[in-house]
């Protein structure tokens, strides 16, 4: 027993006042993060695994991470041997999570009316202004993934982030996850301060369409095919994506499906959530430039919004049956939250209106716009940096 307890003073002594603070700050985010999934229900699938990891990944020579042992060999940590595996190497736990998100989504809504498209297109502009202002603090290749934020898909920010080998893999996602949990606090007010009373009273009406069997199967392929030819580099993102939903419109893979959209999802989240806490080490995490980080991913995420409301309002000067500005705001990835938020926008301001499959229509462009701009962004940086 005094072997025993002389080993860990020994062991612990190893670590300075400085090193306990900063880990016990990170306990502290840990709990938070932890609070936020529980009581909150914001994110929980991700969240708790996240906040857990980053309590594991920062107890005093945590086991979870390689050590050195007496020998001076390295001992492999569980959570750094997934992370090297599932996320380093070919950023394979965000791709996957793609067949399951896929597999979620029902392009109905968008193939019904097709100029949704545009605003999925539209609601991109804040990444590449981000990107911008991010340049001056940040080296380009950081930039890049921090941008992504605002297209609220944690997993094409992961991947950016891990192709470009972002020091600040961590920060990004806790900032992209959060940011999706909190859209209906964020984008409301960003909405009412883009839009008159007037322009979200405007009624739109939905004409329900059949949409072909057909025409459902030859939509992923298609949309594969030309974001390849447009975006190379979009290919594993788009085509990882556009799977998962080839096997939910295929007809005979309908328990494969389910699987997809709930079991396999389920476990991937929870994984990729505990091994990118990985990247939540106090010693990188606990740094201004991450507080910068989500201040950016903030601007994004607003600048986003907002962009996809002002080209409804754009497009409504040459229309004649108006567009309700708000659904503009549904451009952004975080399906469906977003085009909950707008339908439940819509009724508080008239409850006879009923924007749901609209905004649906947009959330669905949304996604597929944000993982053709994550190609873009990895084809045009790779292309300056070079």
């Amino acid at each position: 027993m005094q072997e025993l307890i002389n080993g860990l003073f020994s062991s612990f002594s190893q670590v300075s006042g400085e090193q306990w603070a900063k880990m016990i700050a990170m306990w502290v985010i840990g709990g938070i993060l932890i609070y936020l999934a529980i009581n909150k229900d914001m994110e929980p699938a991700l969240l708790l695994p996240m906040g857990f990891g980053a309590i594991l990944v920062n107890l005093p020579l945590s086991g979870v991470i390689d050590q050195l042992d007496a020998n001076g060999s390295v001992v492999t940590g569980a959570i750094q041997r997934l992370f090297n595996i599932g996320i380093e190497i070919g950023e394979l736990m965000p791709l996957l999570l793609f067949i399951g998100i896929g597999a979620m989504m029902d392009f109905g809504p968008l193939l019904s009316n097709p100029k949704l498209f545009l605003f999925g297109g539209a609601a991109q502009f804040g990444i590449f202004a981000t990107i911008t202002v991010a340049s001056l603090f940040f080296p380009l290749k950081d930039a890049a993934a921090i941008g992504i934020i605002g297209a609220a898909d944690g997993p094409t920010s992961i991947y950016v982030a891990q192709y470009f080998k972002s020091q600040f893999t961590g920060p990004i996602m806790v900032a992209a996850y959060s940011y999706m949990a909190l859209v209906p606090i964020i984008q409301p007010p960003v909405i009412r301060l883009c839009t008159t009373r007037k322009e979200r009273l405007i009624r739109m009406h939905y004409e329900k369409k059949s949409v072909s069997k057909a025409v459902r199967i030859i939509f992923p392929i298609a949309v594969t095919i030309v974001a390849g030819i447009i975006a190379p580099t979009s290919v594993a993102l788009v085509g990882f994506l556009m799977f998962g939903n080839l096997i939910r419109e295929c007809g005979v893979l309908g328990s494969l499906s389910d699987t997809a959209q709930k079991d396999f999802a389920n476990i991937i989240t929870l994984l990729l959530g505990i091994t990118v806490a990985f990247k939540m080490q106090a010693e990188a995490f606990l740094a201004w430039k991450t507080l910068l980080i989500m201040g950016l991913g903030l601007v994004a995420f607003i600048f986003d919004s907002a962009a996809g409301v002002f080209f409804a309002k754009f497009l409504n000067l040459f229309m004649k049956n108006k567009v309700n500005p708000m659904i503009g705001a549904a451009g952004i990835s975080a399906f469906p939250m977003s085009s909950r938020v707008i339908h439940k926008m819509g009724l508080k301001e008239d409850p006879q209106n009923f924007l749901l499959m609209h905004a649906a229509g947009a959330n669905a462009s949304g996604q597929i716009a944000s993982v053709i701009a994550g190609g873009l962004v990895i084809k045009l940086v790779s292309a300056l940096v070079k």
